[in-house]
């Protein structure tokens, strides 16, 4: 026996829900499919958000959402989450090409102004030669 039961989890998730509202879940594929997510997640690295010693992932994954530390969005909420995603990736792209765009123009400037040192070198010696030449 599972325990949190399904339905114990489809009451946690949907308690936020006013009536007469579409709950967020409303089949145990939902829950499947949110903790299997979640304990993909645990699994690739990223920290518990409850005490997960000596328990699996999943098991992890399913206490967290009994205790309401991950919640499940609904369709329209996920979509809103993605834009927010998308456009902070973008943002954070722009950023890390104005920093290279940056970079690059103080290496060009950095480079032009030792090409002058050695112009202004060579013009040094060639007027030592000229005056050794007297």
């Amino acid at each position: 026996m599972l325990h949190p039961s399904y339905t114990d989890l489809m009451e946690v998730v949907n308690s936020d829900v006013e009536p007469g509202e579409q709950p967020v879940v409303q089949s145990r594929y939902s829950i499947v499919m949110a903790t299997s997510r979640r304990a993909r997640q645990i699994v690739a690295g990223e920290e518990p958000l409850v005490d997960g010693n000596g328990k699996k992932p999943l098991s992890v994954a399913v206490d967290e959402l009994y205790k309401s530390k991950i919640r499940i969005l609904s369709e329209e909420e996920a979509e809103e989450e993605m834009a927010k995603e998308e456009a902070a990736k973008e943002e954070d792209s722009s950023d890390r090409n104005d920093t290279e765009e940056q970079a690059d123009t103080e290496e060009q400037t950095d480079t032009e102004e030792e090409n002058d040192a050695e112009e202004q070198t060579s013009v040094y010696e060639q007027v030592e030669d000229e005056k050794e030449a007297e």
